[in-house]
């Protein structure tokens, strides 16, 4: 069963991809201006491209988000103690009542700039997949993610700098993965480390992040990026439905195997608690102490919401996973160390990515839009 990080593996293994998805050399700029090429153009990702007008936004427009309303960080929780599994058990104890607000905010800041550090990931990585995609269309696609993901940079750098001034640092282990992510010439690693798993485990944390915190405009934040990050996670799961069915069981076992490793670093970055350890310090608590109070928690009944809720971040992730072919019997048991995999599987509702959600924030984008209009026709704007 692998447990370490990927990030040395398949290096120059070639896993055949789905035409759509075909690639060339980032060197060979010569395969982009042959003349056919222009011409076989897929319209698979039209529709994900022509829905890129409806679910624009600014992050520079106080009309889509303001960030000037004020959070006072030292009298109020960003995101609910009850989501909090360090909040949920001994550790709680140990601090007082300002001293609970303000871990569980540097927690929240911890998270927040992980998530921060995978968009800029999947912002480099859409730009490499420019000098590599062979169809027009998937490239056009990447394109238009790379805008996009540079609008969720730009925005939630302007959030840490109304609530903390900055982010904190990347973990060792999403650092080194979005690294490989990025540099690789592989297509299917780019795309299963990203496209399905990072960009999976963001809409499942920020859509617990939109149901739970206590900053409205935390929760318009991360609602106008769901609308977005929906699209991009669409990308990998049509790859997943045409890749995957063609391939050798060699060729689909290692890419199951790079998923595991994938899904370890993405689990021990966002939850490990030696990464946190530099917050635990500034409130006098050993990390290795810490996670043993949460284990020893996690046995009694009060903890499971919040255990339940860190755990659910990784549903669409596993999803996805599931639903595309890439977790078997092989590495069953690694997921289900942290959650059921089997009501994964059987649970009938959305799981990728609030679609109720994401067609109430196109409605509401589209109104901003319609008002402004008039307001230039009346020439009051």
């Amino acid at each position: 069963m692998p447990r370490e990080s990927p990030v040395e593996k398949d290096a120059s293994a070639t896993i055949p991809n789905a035409p759509l998805y075909e690639t060339v050399d980032r060197d060979d700029f010569a395969a982009m201006i042959e003349c056919r090429r222009y011409g076989r153009r897929s319209s698979a990702f039209d529709e994900i491209i022509d829905a890129t007008e409806a679910h624009y936004w600014s992050p520079d427009d106080q009309r889509y988000l303001d960030f000037s309303k004020p959070f006072n960080l030292e009298e109020e929780l960003l995101m609910p103690a009850s989501s909090i599994v360090e909040l949920s058990c001994a550790v709680a104890d140990r601090l007082d009542e300002r001293q609970r607000i303000r871990f569980g905010n540097e927690l929240t800041r911890y998270y927040l700039s992980q998530l921060l550090h995978g968009e800029q990931g999947a912002y480099s990585l859409s730009a490499s997949l420019c000098q590599i995609f062979l169809d027009p269309g998937a490239q056009e696609y990447a394109a238009n993610q790379v805008r996009e993901e540079a609008r969720h940079v730009r925005a939630l750098s302007k959030y840490f700098g109304a609530r903390w001034g900055a982010p904190v640092t990347v973990g060792e282990g999403l650092l080194s993965l979005m690294n490989k992510l990025v540099m690789t010439g592989e297509a299917y690693q780019k795309i299963v480390g990203m496209q399905m798993m990072i960009e999976g485990l963001a809409l499942g944390a920020f859509s617990n992040i939109y149901n739970g915190t206590n900053d409205p405009t935390l929760k318009r934040l991360v609602q106008l990026i769901l609308a977005d990050e929906s699209y991009h996670h669409r990308f990998g799961r049509i790859w997943g439905s045409l890749t995957m069915p063609e391939l050798t069981e060699e060729q689909r076992d290692r890419i199951e195997t790079w998923a595991a490793g994938c899904f370890v670093t993405l689990f021990r970055n966002m939850s490990g608690w030696q990464n946190k350890q530099a917050i635990y310090a500034q409130f006098g608590l050993d990390w290795k102490w810490v996670g043993d109070a949460v284990n020893e928690a996690a046995k009694q009944p009060r903890t499971s919401a919040p255990l339940a809720a860190e755990g659910n971040i990784y549903r669409v992730l596993a999803k996805t996973l599931l639903q595309s072919g890439i977790i078997t019997a092989r590495t069953r048991p690694l997921y289900n160390a942290w959650f059921d995999l089997n009501a994964i599987a059987t649970d009938p509702s959305d799981s990728f990515g609030n679609s109720a959600l994401v067609d109430q924030t196109i409605a509401e984008l589209q109104t901003i839009r319609d008002e402004s209009g008039r307001s230039r026709r009346s020439g009051t704007l």
